[in-house]
């Protein structure tokens, strides 16, 4: 709050952002003592403010609800994409908006806060456009600590709850599967993959439709723009571009349904451009996607732990260690795979989602790139058992992917 810079929160549709800012917030804002005249909003997104959502009309609007110069006011504006037309958005000068948004940041005694759906429109081009005056905050859907907060179960059901369903907020007041599987499915169809149409002005949504379906399909899986152009024309006999997939990925980036972790050679310390994996925001929202039909367990807890990392602040990427020797006389090369680097600042972790341990050869297996990486930065391996953590002779932690999720500071300990 006062630190002159407008708050950019950003996230997914109905991931709580507007619960944050009018519930949370006001109520804060309340406890202060600061009067309703004092707090100005605007829910963008709304019919009732629809004519707010021309720019000129919005500024308008909130100067003249500052009267008095020598006291503070709080600018709550929802949605503000709305406030971005068609042919701004595909356009080369900057919105109107943001001239809106840098008027308020010259007057004192104005403390701005927006939110959005939209990253492009918010994350990159905000922090642009206001050279170092925008400021964001991220909202994600529930983490897995904060879905057992209010669970009534034990850990386990919860898990088994979790991975089905998610963690979208409005999930947790329904109480039935069929509601819980409705919700999920029309809001990835009805708000998501329409407001991506309507924005980019898509003339047909099919391909897109069906984009999301194969990306949902591959969680875990490394892919790139002509490995899923091969899908597209083998299986479903589609003309599709790499261009068009490449954008159509852009879009979903954008709308926070999906991020993209890249490959990092880990000895040789660089990125490599592709293939790359890409992770769902919200995994309830990737099993609504596919009606329910492919909740693989294994995969559904690597996306469940990246999440957990980017939701704790960590830069992500997949680590590749390349193995060098000799096999029956002969020389070999090959690529091992870390499922995460997770970079935060000066620390770095490597972390193994194997889900199950059930024999030396497997545990071997997920190990074996862990070994390969021959730097003094923590290295973990993940389960979904409940077991004690314990390390090997390598110094490599097995713990249960409930205490690594449960406990926020467990990779400092």
């Amino acid at each position: 709050m006062g630190n002159g810079l407008v708050k950019v929160i950003t996230g997914a549709r109905r991931c709580g952002k507007s619960f944050l800012l009018f519930t949370l917030f006001e109520d804060y804002l309340h406890g202060k003592g600061v009067d309703d005249d004092h707090i100005i909003e605007a829910v963008l997104d709304d019919m009732a403010y629809s004519d707010l959502r021309d720019p000129e009309r919005l500024y308008a609007y909130i100067t003249s609800r500052i009267t008095a110069r020598d006291e503070q006011y709080y600018v709550l504006l929802d949605e503000v994409q709305y406030a971005i037309s068609d042919t701004e958005m595909h356009g080369d000068e900057p919105p109107q908006l943001y001239e809106v948004l840098n008027g308020l940041l010259r007057m004192r005694n104005v403390d701005v806060y927006v939110t959005g759906s939209n990253s492009k429109m918010l994350s990159t081009d905000v922090m642009t456009q206001f050279r170092g005056r925008g400021d964001e905050v991220r909202v994600r859907p529930l983490s897995f600590a904060e879905f057992m907060q209010a669970y009534d179960g034990d850990v386990q059901h919860g898990w088994a709850e979790y991975v089905v369903f998610g963690g979208m907020p409005l999930t947790l007041s329904m109480r039935t599967d069929e509601q819980k599987s409705r919700y999920l499915e029309s809001l990835f169809s009805e708000t998501y993959l329409k407001d991506i149409v309507a924005r980019n002005r898509l003339r047909k949504s099919q391909e897109l439709d069906d984009l999301v379906n194969v990306l949902a399909s591959s969680i875990g899986a490394l892919s790139n723009p002509s490995k899923i152009k091969a899908t597209f024309s083998s299986v479903l006999h589609s003309l599709i571009s790499v261009n068009t997939i490449t954008q159509y990925i852009g879009y979903l980036e954008d709308a926070f349904i999906i991020e993209e972790a890249c490959r990092y050679n880990v000895k040789g310390r660089r990125y490599i451009g592709s293939p790359k994996k890409y992770y769902f925001e919200d995994v309830g929202l990737r099993n609504a996607r596919l009606g329910f039909r492919q909740v693989e367990q294994t995969h559904i807890m690597e996306n469940i732990v990246y999440n957990e990392l980017r939701m704790r602040g960590f830069n992500v990427d997949v680590g590749v260690v390349e193995q060098r020797g000799y096999r029956d006389g002969m020389p070999f090369r090959r690529q091992l795979e870390i499922d995460f680097v997770a970079n935060l600042g000066s620390q770095r972790y490597y972390i193994q989602s194997a889900y199950q341990l059930p024999d030396m050869e497997k545990t071997a297996q997920e190990k074996a790139s862990l070994l390969g990486v021959d730097d003094s930065f923590q290295k973990i391996v993940l389960v979904r058992d409940i077991i004690k953590p314990t390390r090997d002779d390598h110094g490599i932690l097995t713990m249960s992917v409930y205490d690594f999720l449960l406990e926020p500071n467990i990779l400092q300990a």
